[in-house]
Order: C-alpha cells, then structure tokens, then sequence
C-alpha cells in the first residue's frame, strides 16, 4: 500500500521536480550571463564604480527571486499566497527601515545624477567641507579644519546643496571702508592697483570694485576679483592685507567705528 503510493506521488511530482531542477541550475547560470553583461554595460557608461557593483547585484538577486518563485510554482507551491507573504513582509522591513531606505535612495541618486563628486568642495545640511567619499547611505567630508563629518544621504539629496568646485572659478567678495574725508577715485585705483598685481586674479570676469554703502562710520568699499577655486582662500587673505597696506601708503585711513557723544549739563 504504501509502496503504491510512493509510487504514485514519484509519478505525478517526479517530473516537475526533476524540471525544476534543471530550470533552476539553467536559471542560476542564465542570471550569471546577465550579471556579466549588466558589469559590462555599466562599465562602459559614466556612473560611478560603487553604483556600477550595487546595482549588477541587485539585478542579480531581483531575478534569483524571480526563479525562486517561478521554480516553486513548478514543484506545485501555490504562488500566489508566497507573493502575497513576501509582499507583506517587504512592507513590514520598509516600514521599520524607512530611514536607511531613504538615505539608501539618496545615494542612488546622488551617485547617478552627480550633484558633487569625489574632491569637490560643498555645502550641505549647514557642513562646508571637501568630499572624501560617497557611499550608498552617506556622504563624507572633510572640513577646512580637518574635521571628518558623516552626511545621512537621504537628507542631503532633500536639501540646498552649494558646490564650490563645478565652475572652476569663485569671486571673492570683500568690504573695505575708508574715511569720509577721503579721495574716492583715488581709494578705487590704490585698491584697483593691488588687484591688477597680483597674477592670480582673473582679468576676465574682470574685477570690480565699487562704491557700496555710506554706512555709520565709513564709505564701505566693495571690492570683487575673480580667481580659481584653488586660490579662493589664499587671494581672499592676501588681497585683504595688501589694501590694507596700500591704502596706508596712500594715506588713506580705514576708519572704526566712533560716535559722537554731546554731554549737557542741565540746572535744576
């Protein structure tokens, strides 16, 4: 009895299970030639070597599944009820690490559409710094002071990203204020002068400098050269001293704040 019927259950579920052996084995090195080519693809285009792994991986393992629940509906599992289980898991797992999917979708996206990459000096989330790294959950940067800082991607692709480096090139923007008593013109061409000296500075965008302000205590000067992004800092500090020098050869004073104060003297 039992024999006859180890026999009928080997007749009716024997061939299925051999046949899904052979899709699965087929299937697997299928998934392998495919994972090859994806690698290939992705190799050949502009995305980034830590995107180009991610997503041949998860290619691969998106039609591993696949196969699995195809194999399985050949062996006689009801599929339907195993979606439907795997679907309310999925749920469950999203809901529990929708943070890190978040930051994990950012660093798709940041890695595909390249806001920054690796070097370029930005501002995000209230952090200036160089980047270091770029990964699938974070961003790193190295700030001027050395300091590392830790980006969650997700609230950086969400946010004002200001990159420093794309253009090549930054105007530095300084205030200079001189006496009220002093020569304007000849303020403009000592501060002009410094500016045509120094090598560093663009000639075009040329650079400017203008009246900006009558404020408190001084007539506040503006003065905008261009420069490289590599020179930003090092022409901002120098072209400050030299005014500064220039102007004091010139005779011209930079003034600090004073108010006048009128005292009274009042008889009872």
């Amino acid at each position: 009895m039992l024999t006859t019927k180890g026999l009928e259950l080997l007749m009716t579920y024997g061939p299925k299970l051999i046949l899904a052996i052979v899709v699965l084995i087929i299937g697997l090195r299928v998934i392998k030639v495919i994972q090859k080519a994806a690698k290939k693809a992705a190799q050949k285009s502009e995305l980034d070597l830590a995107l180009q792994g991610f997503l041949a991986n998860l290619l691969g393992w998106l039609l591993k599944v696949i196969l699995f629940i195809v194999v399985a509906g050949m062996v006689g599992v009801e599929t339907t009820s195993f979606i439907a289980i795997l679907g309310a898991a999925g749920l469950a797992i999203g809901l529990a690490l929708q943070g890190t999917l978040a930051n994990f979708a950012g660093g798709v996206l940041l890695l595909i559409f390249k806001p920054y990459v690796i070097g370029d000096f930005i501002e995000s989330q209230g952090q200036t710094g160089a980047v270091k790294s770029i990964q699938i959950f974070s961003t790193i940067l190295l700030t001027p002071d050395n300091k590392t800082v830790i980006l969650p991607n997700g609230a950086v692709m969400n946010s004002d990203i200001t990159n420093y480096t794309t253009e090549g090139k930054r105007r530095v923007d300084i205030t200079i204020g001189v006496s009220y008593s002093a020569d304007l013109k000849k303020s403009k061409e000592v501060i002009m002068g410094v500016l045509t000296k120094d090598d560093r500075i663009m000639k075009d965008p040329a650079p400017q400098v203008a009246i900006s302000e009558l404020g408190d205590s001084a007539v506040n000067i503006v003065v905008r050269p261009w420069t490289t992004t590599d020179e930003y800092w090092d022409v901002r500090f120098d072209v400050i001293e030299n005014c500064k020098v220039a102007l004091d050869d010139a005779g011209i004073s930079i003034p600090f704040p004073q108010r006048d104060v009128h005292l009274f003297n009042h008889n009872s």
